[in-house]
């Protein structure tokens, strides 16, 4: 009977309340007004008295403009809040607002029974009004307490369809403004879950109603917090950081689980976790950990470059926040040119590779700086052996922008009289590099970028020769998000490599020889949601490029030596790309790319024209054909589709397949087995053709024990044309007509990679196993051009069993021991087999190029790991790192070659880098 009378009287009291003249006309026009001008208007030229808090007002930002004639008051009202999260109801003569939520007239249909409110689980729901059984369904079981009070989302509508909407933002540091990567945010009792981007922001599609987020990392306090979703929204996060030291995880996979993502061919590397990993002389090393993981070589110890997945080592696209490095090493190959402590990310990708990255055949090194401390001044470096490092990181306006400076130097030549080389024992090196960047969060839809970097070396191998090579490169980027769906980047850049020799003898015929390779570049990349399943990536790049092949100028006026100076080359290389990342459903995700290059060998140049039907050389060459300059000399293009799928047989094993076209424009000149810091590029142009490649790639993942292990078996097959290689004794270095001394062939390479890693627990690390074959066929017309009967054999850097473990066991939070174990199968090379005899001259044969290998590397290198204490309120706080490096002191080759006697008879050398234990203490600090 109360519950009856009850109903009689709410009823009769909406009746009354709506019982008003709706119908009043109003008309008014607003030009750039603020919402609380436009609202005292309103309600000046009405009968309508307006309720509201003054601070829901005020925080709308937004101006208002438009015309109404003879308008109602509700047309007038929806249109000006449109895009506010205010709601209204008008009672009588009062206009009550609301913020977020609506106020109901209506009640559910079984609200008066005794029977219990039916969830959406059962079949008789109130169809009249469902949304409100949602929400009072949530509320029942939930408990709202201070610290999960409810964040709304958009603004209630009661005539809204969608049952889902977009909810994205950021997550930051309390404490320092920084954006935290690769932090776990998943809804209680819902199967939705993502991860934050190396950016620090996150997406997830949300039902309507009430959504309680919980935001984790295992090196941050847990937030929880309750979102009530009404429509497309922002919610940003901060988080505090737990006492406790930083887990030992080394590698992670786009802030994703590796199961989740399309990509079968991503390494991403942990950059605080590689201080554990015990390398040469104490010194972190990005690239040097990378290369230990399944896919990833390099041809031996003390080598520069990198060969992935069977491709050569200038089919790598190394990106220092979106510039190109191009020579990646410092001191020979030992040490990268990479400052582990500024930087953020190192992603690799050696397949699947994304549709806005091209130029390059294998892979791409996509490497990315640090922001600076936005929230006060602090810094952090190393003093080792040879190194010393420190960066710093300065607020310019808190919260808002910061710059980061970093530089190492070094002191290292006592290290090369160590060396088991009696040439290098009386040589000096040094090096030395600096990076600069400037980031400011300008507005919510704009932030700016600007890198600076620069590094430089020099060395001396004899008494009368300086060797010295230099990267510059430069960067600015500009993110603009126009709306929740639409986001760009505008990013400009700049880089250089170049070297010199100085060349100072006793003799009059000293010279300066140099050579330099400069590219600028424009990019324009824009993203797209058109909805939860849908999105578009899509873009535009050019880049120039300009060569200085290389001079050779006497330095001395009474030199013999004729001065020389090869021609520049310059080109144009542009493309266009369009993706989508398509989720079919829970299980399927598919990423469509398709990529179209176009490249312009342009002038000023003169190109050699060759006799039809014989190789080219110096005797076959026809003509000369002169092209003023930016003419057109020659043109190639073509479409690079990439294709990209993960299908999950569970929730924790998925299957993913990928398929790559990709092309190459520019190559590098080596007649060594390994990268060399005099080694030059050169364009594509009418004699030399751009290099193509295809591969396929099928790979397993799954996760273990709460995701506590991961394990993936890949597998992947690459067919590639045009690799350039080198006729016997070719002279690459000043000749003017290099294309004489090049092939071009064929390549084919595939290979099973297996890696298993635990991220958790006192012992952590991973193993990785890599079986591969790289071979080259280098067949013609034309016998001279004829290597191994044109038949394939095996590439410089084939090595086709690669093993490496990592392993960390930590005793207590603060003392750990790291071990580094690796085994790689000997390299290819060229024996003499016998000798032969020609007129009256004896010569040496030898075997089919790299028919036979050098002895297997093995090399165990061990490092204690001694953390200070783990107090908040301390100056600074350190970390020692003692190792040993070649612990059992094998002396791995890193050439052999061979010489002819006084006798006649040949004989074989071995050279090695490190052949004893070499040990190192490095102490790192972080203020």
């Amino acid at each position: 009977m109360k519950k009856f009378l009850l109903s009689l009287l709410i009823a009769f009291s909406f009746q009354l309340s709506f019982a008003q003249n709706t119908n009043e006309k109003l008309s008014i026009t607003f030009k750039d007004e603020t919402l609380t001008n436009a609202l005292k208007r309103i309600e000046e030229a009405t009968a309508y008295k307006f309720y509201f808090d003054p601070t829901w007002v005020n925080a709308e930002k937004g101006l208002i403009s438009g015309t109404y004639t003879d308008a109602k008051i509700d047309d007038v009202l929806n249109k000006v809040l449109s895009k506010t999260d205010l709601n209204y109801i008008i009672l009588k003569n009062k206009v009550i607002f609301t913020l977020n939520s609506t106020i109901h007239d209506t009640l559910p249909a079984n609200y008066f029974t005794d029977a219990p409110v039916e969830t959406n689980q059962n079949k008789n729901t109130d169809s009249e009004n469902p949304v409100f059984h949602q929400q009072y369904d949530s509320l029942s079981s939930y408990t709202v307490n201070k610290k999960s009070a409810i964040v709304f989302i958009g603004k209630e509508n009661k005539e809204a369809t969608k049952k889902s909407f977009t909810v994205s933002g950021t997550v930051r540091n309390e404490e320092t403004g920084k954006a935290e990567p690769n932090i776990y945010i998943k809804v209680r009792n819902k199967n939705i879950n993502t991860s934050t981007d190396p950016d620090g922001n996150y997406t997830l599609q949300l039902p309507r109603g009430i959504n309680i987020i919980e935001i984790k990392s295992l090196s941050h306090k847990e937030v929880v917090r309750t979102l009530m979703v009404y429509d497309d929204g922002a919610f940003d996060v901060n988080i505090n950081e737990k006492s406790n030291q930083l887990d030992e995880v080394v590698i992670k996979k786009k802030g994703q689980k590796p199961t989740e993502t399309t990509v079968s061919g991503l390494v991403s590397i942990d950059i605080e976790g590689i201080k554990n990993v015990p390398l040469i002389l104490g010194e972190r090393d990005i690239l040097k950990v990378a290369t230990t993981f399944p896919g990833i070589k390099t041809t031996g110890e003390g080598s520069a470059g990198f060969n992935v997945r069977g491709g050569k080592d200038d089919q790598n696209l190394i990106l220092l926040d979106n510039a190109v490095l191009y020579n990646p090493q410092h001191f020979l190959g030992f040490f990268s040119a990479i400052n582990p402590y500024t930087t953020k990310k190192a992603d690799i990708y050696k397949g699947s590779i994304p549709a806005d990255f091209g130029g390059r055949l294998s892979s791409v090194f996509d490497i990315a700086t640090k922001n600076g401390n936005q929230e006060k001044f602090s810094g952090e470096g190393a003093i080792g052996p040879i190194t010393s490092n420190l960066t710093l990181s300065v607020p310019i306006e808190k919260n808002k922008s910061s710059i980061i400076v970093g530089g190492r130097a070094t002191y290292s030549d006592w290290i090369l009289k160590a060396l088991d080389n009696e040439d290098l024992k009386n040589s000096q090196a040094g090096f030395y590099d600096g990076i600069f960047k400037y980031n400011n969060a300008i507005n919510a839809n704009n932030n700016l970028e600007a890198t600076a970097y620069y590094s430089h070396d020099r060395f001396s191998l004899s008494s009368d020769s300086i060797y010295k090579y230099s990267n510059r490169l430069a960067s600015i980027k500009w993110d603009h998000t126009f709306n929740k769906k639409n986001k760009a980047a505008f990013i400009f850049t700049n880089s250089e490599y170049k070297f010199n020799i100085d060349y100072d003898s006793d003799d009059i015929n000293s010279f300066d020889f140099g050579y330099k390779v400069n590219e600028s570049q424009l990019q324009a990349k824009f993203t797209y949601q058109l909805n939860p399943k849908h999105t578009f990536s899509y873009g535009i790049a050019s880049k120039l490029y300009n060569i200085s092949p290389g001079y050779q100028h006497p330095t001395k006026p009474e030199a013999t030596l004729v001065p020389t100076d090869i021609e520049k080359e310059k080109a144009l290389e542009s493309a266009a790309y369009l993706s989508d990342s398509y989720k079919f459903n829970d299980k399927l995700l598919i990423d469509l790319g398709l990529r179209y290059s176009y490249y312009m060998a342009l002038g000023p140049g003169d190109v050699n024209t060759y006799a039809p039907g014989l190789p080219l050389s110096a005797e076959t060459v026809t003509g000369t054909t002169t092209y003023k300059n930016n003419e057109v000399i020659k043109t190639y293009g073509g479409l690079e589709p990439r294709i990209a799928a993960r299908y999950f047989l569970t929730d924790d094993f998925s299957v993913k397949a990928g398929y790559d076209v990709t092309r190459q424009y520019i190559h590098l000149l080596s007649s060594n087995v390994t990268q060399s810091p005099t080694d030059t590029w050169k364009l594509s142009d009418s004699n030399v053709k751009p290099q193509t490649a295809q591969q396929v790639s099928l790979g397993l993942f799954k996760t273990l024990k709460d995701e506590e292990y991961e394990v993936s078996l890949e597998g992947y097959y690459k067919k590639s044309k045009n690799i350039l290689d080198y006729k016997v004794g070719a002279q690459l270095l000043l000749n003017q007509n290099v294309e004489t001394e090049l092939l071009q062939g064929e390549g084919k390479a595939y290979g099973v990679e297996l890696l298993l890693k635990k991220s958790t627990g006192r012992l952590n690390g991973w193993i990785g196993y890599t079986y591969s074959r790289t071979f080259i066929k280098l067949d013609s017309q034309f016998s001279s051009e004829i290597v191994n009967n044109g038949e394939y054999f095996p590439a410089n850097f084939d090595k086709p069993h690669d093993l490496s473990a990592i392993l960390n066991y930590r005793f207590t939070k603060r003392y750990s021991l790291s071990t580094n174990f690796l085994y790689q199968t000997g390299r290819p090379i060229t024996y003499p087999i016998g000798t032969f005899h020609y007129g009256n001259s004896e010569y040496t044969l030898y075997s089919d190029r790299n028919a036979y290998r050098i002895p297997d590397y093995i090399r165990l290198d061990i490092g204690v790991n001694i953390e200070g204490n783990h107090k908040i309120k301390k100056l600074a706080h350190s970390f020692w790192n003692i190792s040993i490096y070649n612990v059992l002191g094998r002396n791995n080759p890193y050439s052999i070659y061979f010489v002819t006697d006084p006798n006649g008879k040949v004989k074989g050398y071995k050279t090695s880098i490190f052949s004893i234990p070499v040990p190192s203490i490095t102490y790192n600090f972080k203020f």
